[in-house]
Parts: structure tokens; C-alpha cells; sequence
């Protein structure tokens, strides 16, 4: 960001929001903040510097994993909130991390109750695997296909993502998927990569338009 203060002025501030941890042996370890920065850069409107580091404990058995933790990471969040929400008009957390999400409900849910015009987005889509498969290689390819490594594509554990969560809230994704993949990442293109970031901007804007966080501080 390049702007100078007196450029500043009321508007939606969004702000990315991933992490540093490991994706497979193919995808970079800040594919969650360069996923949500696409999405958050596709919008008209002023985009912060991302928080790169999250919630990552499950991931930390995998070299360059770097977690925060939710309290820290409650914690940066609701200060953001506080000092950004004295000249921004509203503030959009725009996720790229799953592991985030606790922590953005509980900082946005005191944000709102502090009578601040705040809400998160999840950059999801529908049908998408769990981790560094399809859904994620495919973005990459879309985003920065420079930082994926083709060469190393391999498929992970590609069971459904109901039936890892108990081991995953156990911090185990090691034992379930020894490469670091859930999901299959060998059919992934540069084209889907693009559509579903254009869903995903699409939807961002028209939820930031209609403006109806919902009881968790969601917009959708």
C-alpha cells in the first residue's frame, strides 16, 4: 500500500487473513494469504496488508509451519478492529485459513457488540477440498503459478473432511496425510483457478453491498 494519510478516506477496509503453514509438497506456505489477498484485491475499495501468520497448530508437525495460536490471534484481531474502525466506514476480515474462523467469530462478535460496523468472509466454495487438492492448487495456478511446483503434484488422504475433523482437532493431520495433502491436487487447472476466484469476488462485493452479517459476524 502506497497511499499517504491524507488519501485515506471513509471507506470498506478489507483486510486478508490466512497463514503460514505448510501445503503439500507442491503448493508455497502462505498459499491461504495470497488466496485471500486475490479475493480481497478484486474488490473497489482499500485492502490492508494481510495478517499472514493464524491459527495453524494442526499443521506443526510439517517443517515452516508457524502458528499464533487463537488467543494471539483473537487478540490482533479485535485491536485491528479497534484502531482501523476509528476511520475505515466498515471492515471485512477476508479468510483465507479455516483454522482462523474461531477466532474471528469471538474478535468480530466483540467488535459488533462495540457498536463496530465489522464482519468476516470466508473465501470457500462449495464442493472444494480440505487442504493443498484441487480447489487450492487450482487457485495457485490461477494466482501465482510461478510458486507452484508441478512437479510435485501427488494426491494426500482424499477422504471426506467430516471424517478427518477428529484427528484434525487433535493437531494428527501428520498421521492422516504423511505428505501434507487432503485431497487431490493431480486434475487441478490454471482455468478453474479462475473461475472460482471470480466467484469468490463476486460474492465478497455483492455480501459487502447487502451488508447483513449474521449471528456469528458473517457475511456471505
Amino acid at each position: 500500500m502506497d497511499l499517504t494519510w491524507p488519501e485515506i478516506t471513509p471507506q470498506v477496509l478489507l483486510v486478508p487473513t490466512g497463514s503460514w503453514e505448510q501445503h503439500g509438497p507442491h503448493l508455497p506456505l502462505d498459499t491461504d494469504t495470497r488466496i485471500a489477498a486475490a479475493v480481497a484485491g478484486g474488490c473497489d475499495t482499500l485492502v490492508a496488508p494481510p495478517v499472514a501468520y493464524g491459527s495453524s497448530g494442526e499443521h506443526e508437525e510439517f517443517p515452516g509451519t508457524v502458528s499464533i495460536g487463537q488467543e494471539a490471534l483473537h487478540a490482533l484481531l479485535v485491536e485491528f478492529g479497534r484502531s482501523a474502525c476509528r476511520w475505515a466506514s466498515k471492515l471485512v476480515f477476508v479468510n483465507g485459513h479455516g483454522g482462523n474462523v474461531s477466532a474471528l467469530v469471538s474478535a468480530v462478535k466483540l467488535l459488533r457488540y462495540e457498536a463496530r460496523e465489522v464482519a468476516w468472509f470466508s473465501c470457500g466454495i462449495a464442493g472444494g477440498d480440505a487442504h493443498a487438492g484441487r480447489t487450492e492448487t487450482a487457485l495457485m495456478l490461477a494466482i501465482a503459478p510461478e510458486t507452484v511446483r508441478l512437479d510435485r503434484v501427488e494426491p494426500g488422504n482424499t477422504a471426506p473432511l467430516r471424517e478427518l475433523l477428529p484427528k484434525l482437532r487433535q493437531g494428527k493431520l501428520r498421521e492422516l496425510s504423511p505428505n501434507g495433502v487432503l485431497g487431490d491436487p493431480t486434475s487441478a487447472t490454471a482455468e478453474h483457478g479462475q473461475v472460482m476466484l471470480a466467484e469468490m469476488i463476486s460474492h465478497l462485493r455483492a455480501a459487502i453491498d447487502v451488508w447483513q452479517p449474521d449471528e456469528f459476524g458473517r457475511i456471505q
